[in-house]
């Protein structure tokens, strides 16, 4: 018994034994604060207490109501969406079917089998049929997991059906911001179209005024002319922009998965519709963790460090046992009745001696690609380091930027004013009039594609900084993340 109990424990010992390495999370290839200089100093600090951008729902991120019901449409029906979540399903089968392996399989089965002695081989002559009858449980080759080949499997398993999971996450955030900057992108375009509208109305009206005088002999068909440049120009861009309208919609349309209902789509003029990101409080390490992409690279890390333990215990024996139990009988009706019990048990101990170096090719195959995703996963960080330092770099900037444009929009419609009232007068050629006409058409252009930036920017800081997967990850009730 004693003997027993020693021999159970060392098992046990054993079953325990991994030889995996220790996970280690590299040390993040990036600076320990964000960058700093002139382009980040309109960039306003965030309180010390700020709840990171990753915590941060996109319904509550987001304060246009329109928007906020756009996005949801997209996160329903959107196909790219579709796929990811259902790589998820796919890839938990798959780690449901290599979690199984840690599990003897147990089969039930009856069977009969027949056997004919032809008569020159029996002793009396006659030809003679024998029956078996047989029933019972069996358990196939069942490897016992001592050095942890089978439990690091099902961990490489485990990370990559995680990694599925960051995906999908990613997927979410890019389809939240690809929405919204459509949507502001279409805004945008509409306000360019009513401009390019307004511009075509007052232009008309100069040129039949220019067209009168000419007839009237007051002035050369100079003025005339230059006239209706503008005007024809002003009708390239209504069509040109009419055109650019139709296909931001057709884009919104394939984002959100369908027609997107008229109620939906902007009117308003191009308003903030994002709280502006300040920027993030913490270490750039640590923030960037909170980004799916990230993780994800990170499970894809340990996938491959668990491949590694899977690799060496191929150079060490493997233990299999195979075993049956139930009863036979040459009658059927006799199958389970007493003293027909069977059973058999076979253990089999396999020992690599030589195998061509195959075993040491797929160590060093193993161990190469958990280099590989190490540099993936630096990389990842390095990636997501850049693209969150260049948001804060546009953040920086952009209200310096609006303030100019601004005032340029200003500047260009007094210069437009006072020309066109001395042309109107007679006291100068339409020339002045048009010059100055075009430069405030331009820098009302500007405006709007400057403001466009400026959404645009909060819209893409809150991407980059992990924020947009939220609540609906949680309401899939998947299991926690380990």
């Amino acid at each position: 018994m004693n003997k027993s109990l020693i021999t159970m424990a060392a098992l046990a010992l054993l079953a325990g034994c991994s030889l995996a390495p220790v996970y280690q999370r590299p040390a993040a290839p990036v600076a320990q604060a964000w960058p700093a200089g002139d382009a980040y100093k309109g960039v306003p600090p965030a309180a010390a207490d700020a709840k990171p951008v990753s915590e941060i729902q996109w319904r509550e991120y987001f304060s246009d109501a329109r928007l906020r019901k756009v996005i949801e449409l997209a996160l329903a029906n959107n196909r790219d969406l579709r796929v990811s979540v259902l790589n998820i399903e796919r890839a938990r089968a798959e780690y449901n079917i290599q979690t199984a392996a840690l599990l003897p399989k147990v089969n039930a089965g009856v069977s009969q089998s027949a056997t004919r002695t032809p008569a020159n081989m029996t002793g009396t002559g006659d030809a003679a049929i024998t029956r078996q009858y047989s029933g019972g449980l069996s358990m196939p080759s069942y490897e016992l997991d001592f050095f942890g080949k089978v439990r690091n499997a099902s961990e490489a398993g485990l990370q990559t059906y995680l990694g599925t999971e960051e995906a999908r996450r990613t997927q979410q955030i890019s389809l939240v911001a690809e929405v919204a900057n459509a949507y502001l992108t279409l805004t945008a375009d509409q306000q360019r179209l009513k401009l390019a509208a307004e511009t075509l109305s007052s232009q008309q009206i100069t040129y039949d005024l220019s067209r009168k005088r000419f007839e009237n002999g007051v002035t050369s068909g100079v003025d005339m002319y230059d006239a209706e440049t503008s005007v024809q120009s002003a009708r390239n861009d209504v069509a040109t922009y009419t055109a650019q309208v139709a296909l931001d919609q057709n884009a919104l349309a394939l984002l959100v998965g369908g027609a997107v209902p008229a109620d939906l789509l902007p009117t308003d003029d191009l308003n903030p519709v994002t709280q502006l990101a300040a920027i993030p409080a913490g270490l750039p390490s640590d923030l960037l963790q909170n980004r799916p992409d990230v993780q994800q690279a990170e499970r894809s890390l340990r996938a491959a460090n668990a491949n590694i333990g899977v690799a060496r215990a191929a150079f060490f024996p493997s233990i299999s046992l195979t075993a049956s139990g139930g009863s036979a009988s040459r009658n059927l009706s006799g199958l389970f009745k007493s003293g027909s019990g069977t059973w058999s048990f076979a253990p089999q101990i396999n020992l690599p001696i030589f195998d061509g170096g195959v075993n040491r090719a797929n160590l060093d195959i193993a161990k190469t690609d958990r280099d590989i995703s190490v540099a993936q996963y630096e990389k990842a960080i390095q990636v997501a380091f850049r693209e969150v330092a260049d948001a804060l770099a546009t953040r920086g900037t952009i209200d310096e930027r609006l303030a100019s444009q601004q005032a340029l929009v200003d500047a260009a419609e007094k210069s437009f004013k006072i020309n066109d009232a001395r042309y109107r007068k007679g006291a100068d050629t339409y020339l002045n009039a048009l010059v100055s006409q075009r430069a405030l058409y331009s820098a009302q252009q500007g405006l709007i594609s400057t403001r466009l930036n400026q959404t645009s920017n909060a819209v893409t800081l809150y991407k980059v900084l992990g924020g947009g997967w939220q609540p609906e990850i949680a309401q899939q009730g998947n299991p926690p993340r380990g």
